[in-house]
């Protein structure tokens, strides 16, 4: 099992996810979004399993400082650009990708 967690500091939800993870003493990696962002790649695999326009949290600070709800853009580039406008955590496991808190999801990963 090779889980990473992508989320911030400041987010209560990948607080309580990485709670989850260490409450099983499962190994995990948390990368953190505000200090580095997705890779083409890691986005392409989350995308993928999630679908991409499901990334976008169109409530977050972010979404609203880059006004994004007032411009046609590029979803794939515009999250490369601005990793804060997606929803937090994003756990992912190989293939597998979950959006927010989800241990209903992360409880068959285990299996």
């Amino acid at each position: 099992m090779n889980i990473q967690i992508f989320g911030t500091k400041k987010c209560k939800e990948t607080a309580k996810a990485t709670r989850y993870f260490k409450e099983r003493n499962i190994r995990f990696h948390l990368v953190d979004l505000s200090e580095k962002g997705l890779s083409k790649g890691e986005l392409q695999n989350i995308s993928n399993a999630v679908g991409l326009n499901n990334i976008i949290d169109n409530e977050s600070k972010e979404y609203v400082k880059q006004q994004l709800e007032y411009k046609i853009y590029d979803t794939f580039e515009e999250i490369l650009e601005h990793p804060l406008i997606v929803k937090t955590p994003i756990v992912r496991n190989e293939g597998k990708a979950s959006l927010g808190y989800c241990p209903e999801i992360w409880k068959n990963w285990l299996k």
